[in-house]
């Protein structure tokens, strides 16, 4: 029953042989040839027989032969005459069939005319297309952070495009290194740093000028790094220009730097060659944060560090005549330091600190004078001691004030008293503000919220619970990115500021249960609504009954 069409002018042997040697060139599949070719016979069929009809086509992989067929539906009542055939008519085609069954109508040959066969030619060669496209986002996927190597192939707009072999890959402007030169033709390494799947195929995003470029290169020239006996805990890069990594051996017989520097310098100098005369700085990595910075911060000497753990800020110190090197050309030693610590970076100088430390120790000791009503010499031990706020001084062990020379027992225990009650002034001061703000006094009762935390949420215009409720975490308690706390314009907008409560130290844990807090009475006026319902719907049963 089964009949064979011709395809174009193509015979049987010619079809297969078309089918192999498109598989073997775009490297797919012949199933998917095959396939393509059978959509496009049907697509031919049902244009000469009408669109309207169900046309099949199978093409044997092996010989050629083509089976063209259309399918019918046997039903009691016919309503689409193309796709379906009475009882009566059914028997004509095949005898015993019965109803809702499927029966086979074979179609005579075809020839396709010059219309038909650029068609089929379009079909095919857009199904053979999706799947080379396929096969390409199928083989890079996987391999995002490995180096490859290309050909360039073409820059268009700044952009290098590179032929990788199976697929083509693009260097975008802002991922070169600056100032090199690439020409049509000339063989680049890169990072692959991104596959995306898109309508027009696979993009492959390729890297010069990213960390883990320079990371990878460094395992193919140290065998340690390789092995897995030294890692690259961290790296920051200035393309084009200058580079840090931090390194560390868990083979104590090995120095990781010396690894990665090499014999007279051979194979950082093969790094350095291939990043077009980067600087690279290879410092010894530590968990010990602050000698951390301080490799980080070399050449340059570092006197003192000051660690801010909650605020992830460092405050360095350094002698006067290091100031320049240690800030580095446009800032490039510092920032550099600041990306490999991940930490914003404050450098100032002895003399800079030595101010900084005295108008903090006046501020201090006025504080303390005004409010504790203390002589200047008692604030001054306070702060000396290292006392540097009222909470420090009211809820500090007892034994641990009265210890301070000159102190005893009784003038400890009127130190907190008068502490606790300025602080209670402050509550109260910051309590009518707060009110005068039009601030309700639901929002006194959220947990970890103080009355000066208030404050700050009134001017924010954050007065009702419901105000508060609608807030995310982050736009509550986010604290400010380092690239933020630099800035110094007086006109920074408040959204560049972190959370609003960005200053007072709250975790994003404290800021969910406050959100939390703040929404529950949503559920509380549902709760009754819900269970108003179900007392009305009662009453109505009951009446009818």
């Amino acid at each position: 029953m089964a009949t064979t069409a011709p395809v174009a002018s193509a015979n049987k042997a010619e079809l297969i042989a078309i089918a192999d040697a498109v598989a073997r060139e775009k490297l797919i599949d012949k199933g998917i040839v095959i396939e393509a070719m059978e959509d496009a016979i049907q697509r031919a069929a049902r244009a000469r027989y009408g669109a309207e009809n169900d046309i099949r086509a199978k093409l044997d992989p092996n010989s050629g032969d083509l089976r063209l067929w259309r399918v019918v539906e046997v039903v009691e009542q016919v309503d689409d005459y193309f796709k379906q055939v009475s009882l009566e008519d059914a028997q004509k085609l095949q005898k015993g069939a019965g109803l809702g069954d499927f029966i086979v109508d074979p179609l005579p040959p075809i020839e396709f005319g010059r219309i038909a066969a650029q068609a089929a030619k379009q079909v095919i060669f857009q199904k053979v297309r999706d799947a080379e496209r396929e096969r390409q986002y199928e083989e890079f996927k996987d391999r995002v952070g490995e180096i490859i190597t290309g050909v360039v192939k073409r820059v268009e707009f700044g952009h290098v495009v590179v032929d990788l072999g199976r697929a083509e890959g693009v260097i975008r402007r802002d991922q070169q290194i600056p100032r090199e030169v690439v020409r049509v033709g000339d063989r680049v390494r890169s990072l692959i740093l991104k596959v995306a799947r898109e309508s027009r195929g696979p993009q492959i995003f390729l890297s010069r000028a990213h960390p883990d470029f320079m990371k990878k290169l460094f395992a193919q020239e140290v065998p340690e790094i390789y092995d897995g006996i030294i890692e690259i805990k961290a790296a920051a890069r200035d393309p084009g220009s200058r580079a840090k990594i931090g390194v560390i051996s868990y083979d104590s017989s090995i120095d990781p730097v010396g690894a990665c520097v090499g014999m007279k310098g051979s194979r950082v100098q093969a790094v350095v060659q291939e990043l077009q005369g980067e600087k690279i700085d290879i410092i010894p990595w530590s968990e010990d944060l602050a000698t951390f910075v301080v490799n980080a911060l070399q050449p340059a000497t570092v006197s003192r560090v000051v660690i801010d753990e909650e605020e992830s800020r460092i405050e360095v110190v350094v002698p006067d005549d290091q100031l320049s090197l240690a800030i580095g050309r446009r800032g490039q030693n510092v920032r550099l330091a600041s990306q490999l610590t991940g930490s914003a970076i404050d450098i100032m100088t002895e003399a800079d600190a030595s101010e900084k430390r005295q108008r903090e120790f006046v501020e201090r000791s006025t504080m303390f004078q005004e409010e504790l009503d203390v002589d200047e010499t008692l604030a001054q031990l306070l702060v000396a001691e290292g006392f540097g706020a009222l909470e420090e001084v009211a809820y500090v062990q007892l034994d641990e004030l009265a210890s301070i020379e000159g102190f005893d027992d009784d003038l400890a225990t009127e130190l907190q008293s008068r502490a606790a009650e300025a602080l209670e002034r402050r509550e109260e001061a910051a309590r009518e503000e707060r009110r005068a703000l039009g601030v309700d006094d639901a929002l006194a009762d959220m947990p970890y919220l103080t009355e000066a935390m208030l404050v700050t949420l009134g001017k924010a215009n954050i007065r009702t619970l419901d105000d508060l409720a609608d807030l995310a975490t982050d736009e509550l308690v986010a604290k400010k990115r380092p690239e933020q706390r630099r800035q110094r314009e007086p006109n920074n907008r408040p959204e560049d500021k972190g959370g609003i409560l960005a200053d007072y130290g709250l975790s994003e844990e404290q800021g969910n249960e406050i959100i939390m807090a703040a929404r529950a009475h949503w559920f509380e006026d549902e709760a009754p609504a819900a269970t108003g319902a179900e007392t009305g719907e009662d009453a109505v049963a009951e009446s009818s009954q």
